[in-house]
């Protein structure tokens, strides 16, 4: 029997334990810490994803066959290192790896030495503030603000105005509005057209592409509103043709790998490449160094493989031979249940309410939520998502809001317009 430790706490998190409780591997999964919903296909456990003196000790102790990373943190602040000099096997890339979330301004230098299509940008420091707003002279409006490290997919502001721009630009650098995330700052010129999002597990030598999303960051309906970590996700994406796919693979997928190949810099877990169509053209925007979230939970559910062992073929770099994904043809579609009051301040520890029945191929996955006996609270700002799969994205969403009248919590909030461009 295989021993997993998973770390992370969210929905993606739940959606990756739900996947790997459908393994034909035999094995034994521990969340560390996992959230009041996990414990239904593993054991939590009372330390978190961050606490790598725990992980390792844990690790150690009982013998554990792998270990796989969820969210980003830990991988920009070295897990996957620690665990790799104990020996211990884990999917996720290493420290140097994960620099392409963990350093916006390093990505996007990568981007430009690779020849990969992104937008025009600069960096800049709280010493080169006066340069920044020169800078910001020369570029025509919207302006987009980036904080160089991770802010919980927080750290961009798109300005409508000048006077907004240098206004959160001067919050940012002098004000320190995302703390150390934002002491580097990012500029580039604003890019026009749809976003979307492309996954592919590595072992650094080959790749497996996943299942494509979209999903939707503003907190409010019609893409209003600051940015979230996401209030919804839609699989596939409806113009994600045979085309543009060619394109992205050829002009963004490979040319990744292969400048981390000629930078010998080691990289088995999963990249994220959040994308943007320009009258059909494919532009890089960011890369994240994990399976985004809410992404996961409509990519994991039509992937129609093995979870487990493809984690396991990543860390041992034995995926063989660059491919796609097989994937189910249905659609799936999640919306993210919120507290009230998020992305900024809110309540937690109100009682959540279920419904007793869901539909078939509907799903309630936990983000952030806890369980003490028998009852399930909210505990973050992203409580739910429920996730449905059906023949298309309008049948998925339906049964989906359908099962979300039927959740209560007190101040839930949750957008009802996601893949709304489609419908």
């Amino acid at each position: 029997m295989k021993k997993i430790l998973l770390l992370g706490s969210g929905g993606r998190e739940y959606t990756m334990a739900w996947k790997i409780s459908q393994s034909t591997i035999t094995h034994q999964l521990f969340i560390a810490p996992g959230n009041g919903g996990t414990h239904a296909f593993g054991t939590n456990l009372p330390f978190g994803y961050n606490d790598f003196d725990s992980i390792i000790g844990f690790a150690r102790k009982h013998s554990i066959d792998l270990v796989i990373a969820g969210p980003e943190e830990p991988l920009v602040n070295g897990i996957a290192d620690r665990l790799s000099t104990e020996g211990i096997l884990v999917c996720g890339p290493v420290a140097q790896a994960a620099m392409l979330e963990g350093s916006k301004s390093f990505a996007k230098d990568f981007m430009q030495a690779m020849g990969i299509p992104t937008a025009a940008y600069r960096a800049f420091e709280s010493r080169q503030i006066d340069e920044a707003r020169q800078f910001l002279h020369t570029l025509t409006p919207p302006y987009v603000l980036k904080a160089d490290g991770l802010a919980a997919g927080k750290g961009v502001v798109i300005c409508h105005t000048l006077t907004e721009a240098t206004d959160t630009l001067d919050a940012m650098l002098l004000g320190e509005q995302f703390g150390q995330a934002g002491r580097r700052v990012v500029i580039e010129e604003f890019l026009s057209g749809i976003e979307f999002s492309v996954f592919i597990a590595t072992d650094g030598a080959h790749y497996v592409l996943l299942p494509e999303a979209k999903d939707y960051k503003r907190i409010g309906e019609g893409d209003t509103g600051p940015n979230t970590g996401g209030m919804g996700a839609i699989s596939p994406v409806p113009f994600f043709n045979e085309s543009l796919r060619h394109k992205v693979i050829t002009r963004i997928i490979e040319p990744t790998l292969q400048g981390l190949r000629q930078r010998q810099i080691p990289y088995r877990g999963f990249i994220f490449f959040g994308l943007i169509s320009v009258a059909g053209e494919p532009y890089l925007i960011e890369y994240n160094c994990r399976l985004g979230d809410p992404e996961t939970e409509v990519i994991l559910p039509r992937l129609d493989e093995d979870f487990l062992q493809l984690c396991f073929d990543i860390a041992n770099g034995q995926l063989g031979s660059s491919r796609t994904a097989l994937a189910t043809a249905q659609a799936a579609a999640t919306v993210m249940v919120v507290s009230g009051g998020y992305p900024s301040t809110y309540q937690r520890g109100f009682p959540i309410t279920l419904p007793d029945t869901l539909p078939r191929d509907t799903h309630i996955i936990n983000a952030g939520t806890n369980r003490q006996a028998n009852l399930l609270t909210t505990s973050g700002g992203r409580v739910l998502a429920v996730t449905s799969l059906a023949p298309d994205i309008r049948q998925a969403l339906q049964l989906s809001y359908s099962t979300i009248e039927h959740i209560t919590f007190e101040q839930m909030y949750y957008r009802r317009d996601i893949g709304y461009e489609f419908l």
